[in-house]
């Protein structure tokens, strides 16, 4: 299974694309619970 995964782009694209988003998202909270505090 897990070489399935490794080597499929389609499945690469989609973890990578979830990473981005995760840490796009916990940064736009840090960075708004940060404003909201000062």
């Amino acid at each position: 299974m897990w070489d399935l995964i490794l080597h499929d782009p389609v499945a690469w694209g989609s973890i990578l694309g979830i990473v981005v988003v995760m840490g796009a998202y916990y940064a736009y909270l840090i960075i708004h619970n940060a404003k909201n505090n000062i």
